[in-house]
C-alpha cells in the first residue's frame, strides 16, 4: 500500500507510505513501532477508512474499512482524544453505541466504566476529568460492543503507573477473549509487555516484522547465573562461557532439550543454578539497531 499527500502548486507530494505490506494475524496482540514521521498514524487512518491509499488495497476483518458493518466491529482510541466536556460519561458511551448501531445498554455502560476505573466518576461531567481519566473513558468507548479489532494509539498516555497496569490487564483480557489488538505506542516497555508480534516502520516501509521473542532474542543464546563457588573450568568444559559479572555465564542451546542437557552437565559439576533467561535485547535496542543504520545512508525518519 502507498499513500502520497499531494502538495498545492507542487508537482511532487509527500510519500507517507511507500509500498507498505503488512498482515496482522487474527487474535494476536500486534504492536507497531517506529520513529516520528515513519507513517504510523497514516497507516492507522488507512485501516480505519479515514485515509484512502494512493495505491494498493486495505482489508480489515475480511472486508473494506469503509463498510459500516466492518467499522461497527472495530474499537478505536485515537492519540488526540477530544471529548464533549458538558456530557456525562454514560451519555458519551450511549452515543458511541448508537453510532455503531447497537441497542441501548445502560447497565453495560456502567460495567465498562467500572472496568476502566471510573466507577466513582460516573456522575461527573467529562470537562472535569483529568487527562488520565479521559484516556480511561476513551478506552471504555473503544470497548463498546465487544469489538473484534481494537486499534489503540498511545492508550496509556497520561495514565499513572498503576493505571497502566490496569489498562494492560484489560487489554490482555481482550486478547484472551479473541480480540485482535493493534497497538501504536512510544512506550516500548508497554508494547513489550502486551504484544506478541511487532512491526517496525521506518520511512513509510515495514523494515522488520515478527514475533517479539524472535526479534529481541540473541539467537539461541541464554544467560545463566550460578551460585558462588562454581568451578569455571568445569563449566567451560560443559559449554558455558564467562559473562561480565561474577557467577554469570552464557550458553548456546537451540531448543529446550539442548538447554537442559547443558544445565545437567553444569549441575553434575556442582553448579547451583540461580537465574536463567534468554540472552536477548529489549525492544528499544531492537528499534535503534534496525532504524539507526538507515540514517547512515540519508533515509529520512
Amino acid at each position: 500500500m502507498r499513500k502520497t499527500y499531494r502538495r498545492a502548486f507542487r508537482k511532487t507530494g509527500n510519500d507517507a507510505l511507500k509500498g507498505m505490506d503488512l498482515s496482522v494475524p487474527e487474535g494476536c496482540a500486534f504492536g507497531l513501532i517506529g520513529p516520528n514521521g515513519a507513517g504510523k498514524t497514516t497507516f492507522i487512518k488507512s485501516i480505519l477508512g479515514i485515509v484512502q491509499p494512493t495505491g494498493g488495497t486495505v482489508q480489515v476483518l475480511g472486508g473494506s474499512p469503509e463498510d459500516p458493518r466492518i467499522r461497527a466491529r472495530i474499537g478505536y482510541l485515537p492519540e488526540r482524544l477530544h471529548l464533549p466536556g458538558t456530557w456525562t460519561p454514560t451519555a458519551f458511551l450511549s452515543t458511541v453505541a448508537r453510532l455503531k448501531g447497537l441497542k441501548a445498554d445502560a447497565p453495560g455502560n456502567l460495567r465498562l466504566l467500572e472496568r476502566v476505573g471510573l466507577a466513582d466518576a460516573v456522575g461527573r461531567k467529562i470537562g472535569g476529568y483529568s487527562k488520565g481519566m479521559r484516556q480511561r473513558l476513551g478506552l471504555a468507548a473503544a470497548l463498546v460492543g465487544s469489538p473484534s479489532l481494537l486499534v489503540l494509539d498511545e492508550p496509556t498516555d497520561g495514565i499513572d503507573p498503576m493505571g497502566r497496569l490496569e489498562v494492560r490487564r484489560i487489554l490482555l483480557e481482550e486478547v484472551k477473549r479473541g480480540t485482535t489488538l493493534f497497538l501504536n505506542s512510544h512506550l516500548l516497555a508497554e508494547t513489550e509487555r502486551i504484544c506478541d508480534r511487532v512491526a517496525i516502520l521506518a520511512d513509510g516501509r515495514v523494515v522488520r516484522e515478527g514475533r517479539l521473542e524472535e526479534l529481541a532474542r540473541g539467537g539461541a543464546r541464554w544467560a545463566v547465573r550460578f551460585a558462588p563457588g562454581v568451578d569455571a573450568a568445569a563449566l567451560a568444559a560443559a559449554g558455558f562461557s564467562r559473562g561480565g559479572a561474577e557467577g554469570q555465564y552464557h550458553v548456546e542451546a537451540e531448543d529446550p532439550a539442548a538447554l537442559n542437557t547443558a544445565l545437567d552437565r553444569a549441575r553434575s559439576a556442582g553448579a547451583l543454578l540461580v537465574e536463567l533467561r534468554r540472552d536477548g535485547t529489549d525492544l528499544e535496542s531492537v528499534l535503534l539497531g534496525t532504524v539507526a543504520p538507515a540514517g547512515a545512508v540519508g533515509v529520512a525518519a
